[in-house]
C-alpha cells in the first residue's frame, strides 16, 4: 500500500525520500511487518530508498500528529527535503476478545503520507502535550515472570497482556484537553476556528469527534470520519481518514485542516497546516 501511493503524492520516485519516519505500536511478532525493534528500516528496504535515514516514533493515538512535528522541524531546519511518515498499527493482537468493552473498538490499519520542502510553509502550528501521571487509563502492560539466571540475578520475561482502557476517563480528558489543544495550534497558527476548512481527529469513537466538534463550534459538515468502517486504528486513523476524503475531491489544495491525535501516555496534540 504504501509502494503504491507515495508517486502519487511527490511526483517522483521513491528513491528521492530522505527520510522515513514509522509511528507504530512496536510491540507485535516477527510474522508481522509490525517489528519489536522497529519497521521503519523494513519500509524503506521493501521501497528501495537507500539514501533515506529511517527510524520508529512511538505515541500511539497521538503518534501520527507526533510524526509529523517532527518531520516538519527536519524540513524546516534544511536538514531533509522529502519525508515518509507512515502510522500503523496491528491492534487486534491486543485486545481481550472476550471485553466486549475494547474488542469492538480497535482495528488494525496503516497511513501514509509525504511532507515535502516548499518556498511557502504549509505547517502552520502545533501544540504536542503528554501527561504520564494518567498512563494507567490506556495500558498495554507487560507482565513479566522471573527468571533466575544465576544465583542473584533474575530477569523479567514474559509477554505483554490486553489493552487495558478507562473509556470513562478517556472520553473525559479528550472532549477536554483536544479543544485546548487545537485552540493552541490555532493560536501559534494566528488563525481562527472560523478558518478552518476540515477538523481531522484521531477516529477514537463518534462521541469524541462530535463533542470536540461542539466544544469548538465546528458545524459537522467539515468534521472527517471513517471510523464506522475501521473502528480505531490508532497511529494509522488520521491518515487514512485524510486519504480518504482527498482521493474523493473533497479537500482541495489551500484547504485548511486541523488535526489532532490523543491516547495512551497519556499524549495528545494538534496540528495546523494547508493541504497541496
Amino acid at each position: 500500500m504504501v509502494e503504491s501511493i507515495i508517486p502519487d503524492y511527490i511526483g517522483g520516485s521513491d528513491r528521492s525520500i530522505n527520510a522515513n519516519l514509522s509511528t507504530t505500536l512496536p510491540f507485535s511478532r516477527c510474522s508481522s511487518t509490525i517489528s519489536g525493534f522497529g519497521s521503519a528500516s523494513q519500509i524503506q528496504a521493501e521501497l528501495g530508498a537507500t539514501k533515506a535515514a529511517a527510524f520508529d516514533l512511538t505515541a500511539a493515538c497521538s503518534g501520527f500528529i507526533f510524526a509529523m512535528v517532527t518531520a516538519s522541524q527536519f524540513i524546516r531546519t534544511g536538514t531533509y527535503q522529502n519525508i515518509l511518515l507512515v502510522g500503523a498499527d496491528v491492534l487486534s493482537r491486543w485486545v481481550d476478545w472476550t471485553d466486549r468493552r475494547t474488542c469492538v473498538l480497535f482495528g488494525d490499519g496503516a497511513g501514509a503520507m509525504v511532507m515535502q520542502a516548499a518556498e511557502s510553509d504549509r505547517f502552520l502550528g502545533f501544540e504536542i502535550r503528554s501527561d504520564g501521571t494518567r498512563n494507567e487509563c490506556l495500558t498495554l502492560a507487560f507482565q513479566p515472570q522471573p527468571r533466575e539466571l544465576v544465583d542473584g540475578i533474575r530477569v523479567g520475561q514474559g509477554t505483554f497482556q490486553p489493552i487495558q482502557m478507562n473509556g470513562q476517563e478517556v472520553y473525559r480528558f479528550a472532549v477536554k484537553k483536544v479543544p485546548e489543544v487545537i485552540e493552541k495550534a490555532l493560536f501559534r497558527s494566528q488563525l481562527t476556528v472560523e478558518q478552518i476548512d476540515w477538523l481531522l481527529l484521531h477516529q477514537a469513537n463518534q462521541r469524541i469527534l462530535d463533542a470536540v466538534a461542539e466544544r469548538l463550534g465546528i458545524p459537522a459538515h467539515k468534521v472527517i470520519s471513517n471510523m464506522g468502517k475501521y473502528g480505531n486504528t490508532s497511529a494509522a486513523s488520521i491518515p487514512l481518514a485524510l486519504d480518504e476524503v482527498v482521493r474523493a475531491g473533497h479537500v482541495k489544495p489551500g484547504d485548511v485542516i486541523a488535526a489532532a491525535g490523543f491516547g495512551a501516555g497519556l499524549t495528545w496534540g494538534a496540528a495546523i497546516f494547508k493541504w497541496g
